[in-house]
């Protein structure tokens, strides 16, 4: 069951609960926050209530003393009436605090609440061919917490005041109410102006620039290549390229909203001197007082600036508002459901039947309709040319991708529905690039979670790389840095294969989990694999190197796609061996031949 967290906030009055908000749920709807969430904009709302209530203060000090101190020349009238103002301040400014400590609270709990499960979709979608938007999902949880905690979300709730204030100052003179109403509806028609020619380049801007960031994120992240073949020019270009296009939808929104928000502000400012002027003319011909004059000029004031702010700040609320649809999209159920029903731990029997893969845009699949099995226990190896579609099948045969024709099964089941909680500690998957993590040594082979030593140690010693970590600087607790910087290639891979290994998984997929060993590394990686098969676990291994083929049950030879033979190392190897039979076994170019 999930934990709840109360929140509360604390007054010198009481204590008010504003609701549980339960911990992250699996691809919750987006479109429930708002009740999850009611407590916290309730609450806001009431003391918005209060806190607009008090802003009339102002307002009726400076009618009183108009209309009642001046005239009465009253000490204690005055001392009086600044008692009370100031208090009614003093408390207004303390629930002002709270309402924006309440606010503040609810992005936080949003961004606690939103961001594992985003980070979790993020990560389901981009280890998915072809995904890009989803990368950008925190910084949309970002976007909406910066919401959460600016002026547009208290213009939102102070703007429901602003018939009312219009209404008081109807209450003082109907000229003064007409000249208010008049004025507020100018501001109203110059916001759905702002909304109407900056939310179109705005959204258009946001789209530009991340397509802009993406491309920086992966100069980035190839920065040792982009240096040494002397790239960052041409990189540069094409960044500038991108962003140039998200800079002159920016100075296409910026140019709308400056002025519109400048024609707000002036609307503002001649709407009261309007106001004071026609309160003057209202004094003159004894209409009303001048307490009225100026009361109903502050309140013009108040009720005015929720719209202003919101005309100013409409960008940040179109850039919360294209964040949510966005967040709303990522996270929406996408039909594949939770599976209710816990299988039984798996024992690696491998069945892949008839699967068919390829990329949206090309006229070819990678791989044509490939069918074997792989018994529990077993170790089998895939072989043949560059671009054969090798990784791709080894990608589908962990369930990372889903064939768009066929299946492939883990003891029956389709690995690809079966829930990634669940069956990750039973696979054990080392990709062609290997990817660490900033941290320990430990935390790396421990995948990232708590840290089982004797289990550290224990993949460590199946993958003969004990001893290689015991040399480094701290053992098992040496940072990495950021994707195992700090470590040469072949330390990374043989450390990638110890997390492979860790908790004793039942199907292992290797990806040339050689390519980067020298001789030493490459005999303890044999040696692994002779305790996997011991062990009986399933084994699969992507290789161009003949070494590892004599420890292998069968090999598969893949070529375009398909299937051009499996079978024993014994029958694969039988026509080259006629040829040249005092050679031992080898893989180039997927061309399998007897030399050493």
């Amino acid at each position: 069951m999930p934990q709840a967290r109360a929140f509360r906030v604390k007054s010198c009055f009481s204590t008010i609960p504003l609701g549980a908000v339960t911990e992250p749920a699996s691809h919750a709807p987006l479109h429930g926050f708002a009740s999850r969430f009611r407590p916290f904009f309730l609450s806001a709302a009431g003391f918005s209530l209060i806190v607009n209530v008090l802003m009339l203060a102002p307002a009726l000090f400076m009618l009183q003393v108009f209309d009642r101190v001046l005239t009465s020349r009253s000490e204690e009238t005055l001392i009086m009436l600044l008692v009370l103002v100031v208090g009614a301040l003093m408390f207004m400014a303390y629930l002002d605090m709270i309402r924006s400590r309440l606010l503040t609270a609810a992005a936080v709990t949003l961004e606690k609440r939103l961001g594992p499960e985003v980070l979790g979709e993020m990560i389901r979608r981009s280890a998915s061919p072809g995904s890009g938007e989803a990368s950008h999902g925190l910084r949309d949880v970002n976007t909406l917490r910066a919401f959460l905690t600016g002026p547009g979300i208290i213009a939102i709730f102070d703007a429901p005041w602003v018939p009312i204030f219009v209404i008081i100052i109807f209450l003082f003179h109907p000229w003064l109410g007409t000249l208010a109403l008049v004025g507020a509806l100018l501001l109203l028609m110059l916001a759905i102006a702002n909304e109407r020619f900056s939310r179109r380049p705005l959204e258009a801007m946001q789209l530009d620039s991340r397509l802009a960031g993406r491309f920086a994120e992966q100069s980035i992240v190839n920065a040792e290549v982009a240096r040494t073949l002397g790239m960052e020019s041409g990189l540069a270009r094409g960044w500038a390229g991108l962003s140039r296009k998200s800079l002159e939808k920016q100075l296409q929104a910026s140019r709308s909203a400056s002025v519109l928000t400048s024609t707000s502000r002036f609307t503002r400012q001649i709407l009261q001197v309007a106001m004071l002027a026609t309160g003057a003319y209202l004094v003159i011909d004894q209409q009303t007082t001048s307490g009225v004059m100026i009361a109903a000029t502050i309140l013009l004031s108040r009720a005015l600036a929720p719209v202003e702010s919101a005309i100013a700040g409409w960008k940040g609320m179109v850039d919360a508002r294209s964040a949510y649809a966005r967040l709303k999209k990522l996270l929406e159920p996408d039909g594949r459901g939770e599976a209710v029903t816990e299988l039984p731990p798996p024992q690696g029997n491998v069945n892949v039947e008839r699967i068919v893969f390829g990329f949206r845009g090309q006229d070819r699949p990678i791989i044509k309709q490939i069918s074997f099995e792989v018994a529990a226990g077993q170790a089998l190896a895939i072989v043949g040319p560059s671009a054969a579609g090798k990784s791709t099948l080894a990608r589908l045969i962990v369930g990372l991708w889903k064939p768009a024709i066929g299946v492939v099964r883990l003891d029956g089941a389709d690995i690809s529905s079966w829930p990634r909680e669940r069956l990750g500690p039973y696979v054990g998957y080392l990709p062609q690039d290997v990817e660490l993590f900033a941290g320990s040594v430990s935390q790396n082979i421990a995948r990232m979670g708590e840290v089982d030593s004797a289990a550290v140690i224990e993949a460590a010693r199946q993958a003969q790389v004990h001893d290689l970590i015991l040399r480094l600087p701290h053992g098992y607790d040496t940072p990495i840095g950021e994707g195992g910087a700090f470590l040469s290639a072949g330390q990374r891979q043989r450390v990638a294969l110890a997390r492979a290994l860790y908790g004793n998984p039942r199907l292992v997929v290797l990806d040339e989990p050689n390519s980067n060993l020298d001789g030493e590394g490459e005999a303890a990686l044999i040696e692994a694999i002779r305790r996997l098969k011991a062990d009986g676990a399933t084994l699969i291994i992507i290789t161009h190197r003949g070494k590892l083929l004599t420890s292998m049950d069968r090999i598969l030879v893949l070529r375009d796609g398909m299937i051009e033979k499996l079978g024993p190392p014994a029958e694969i190897f039988a026509p080259a061996a006629r040829r040249a039979p005092d050679a031992q076994p080898s893989v180039i170019a997927g061309q399998i031949s007897p030399r050493s």
